[in-house]
């Protein structure tokens, strides 16, 4: 949690002042929010809305690490860009966008790749990281890391109109569980490569969104060990469970490091 304050000033209650009067929400969920520190990996389509809309609903802290530049064909989908953006730094653009948006929160942007190197430092001091990520090897090693590091993970993925969503926290089913690593080493299945639609990781990143706001100021878990699935061609939506697979490689390193 950040050094800061616990108190909303005047200011915050008025800005948060709808959320603060939704039933089921109060006052210590609200400042549970301006407590937090959040990771968003990658700040592509998933990852600037949700950035954005965790931003608006005072999230405290949020740290945005993103080595890749704004491109013309990211706007189609990549809200938080504009055409006079582009050549600049995703995460520092972004970062900017934030804190217009919300004064009130600490804002912090790297402009690398979240590698073995730094992986421990950004993500243990978290309270929860959000994976919007367009590669499997990050993807994997952001799992591992927040793993061992008993950090909770909330994981979103989109291409074409398809979109999927779930969490990791605690002990709980782990992203390796769930997507074996040798089934997963096809690195083309990307955006660049396969398509998006505009809408599909904005859905997507809505629905992060809200489940970071559950867990941050409720402590829900409501996709904990459940795949959600979602089809913008159809409509439809479904919610999978899933167990941990007692033998998981990551699970079995982050509960041996975890034991000594």
């Amino acid at each position: 949690m950040m050094d800061m304050d616990l108190e909303l000033t005047e200011s915050e209650m008025h800005l948060y002042s709808r959320q603060i009067l939704l039933d089921g929400w109060d006052l210590e969920a609200q400042e549970k929010l301006k407590l937090a520190n959040i990771l968003i990996v990658g700040c592509g389509g998933i990852g600037c809305t949700t950035a954005e809309l965790l931003a608006r609903a005072g999230v405290g802290k949020i740290s945005l690490i993103d080595a890749d530049s704004i491109e013309i064909s990211n706007l189609q989908r990549q809200i938080a860009y504009l055409e006079q953006d582009v050549g600049f730094y995703k995460a520092e653009i972004l970062a900017k966008r934030l804190q217009q948006i919300n004064p009130f929160i600490q804002v912090e942007a790297y402009t690398t790749r979240l590698d073995e190197k730094n992986a421990k430092a950004l993500i243990s001091q978290q309270d929860l990281v959000l994976d919007g990520c367009d590669n499997f090897s990050t993807r994997y090693l952001v799992n591992h890391t927040c793993t061992h590091a008993q950090v909770a993970l909330i994981s979103a993925s989109a291409i074409g109109f398809q979109g999927q969503l779930f969490m990791v926290e605690g002990d709980s089913a782990c992203y390796e569980c769930l997507f074996p690593k040798e089934q997963q080493q096809n690195e083309s299945l990307r955006c660049a490569d396969s398509g998006v639609l505009a809408t599909t990781p904005n859905v997507i990143a809505s629905l992060q969104a809200h489940h970071a706001l559950l867990y941050l100021g409720l402590g829900k878990t409501p996709l904990k060990q459940k795949l959600l699935l979602w089809d913008g061609l159809t409509m439809k939506q479904r919610i999978l469970a899933f167990e941990k697979d007692q033998d998981c490689a990551n699970c079995q390193f982050s509960h041996t490091a975890n034991a000594d």
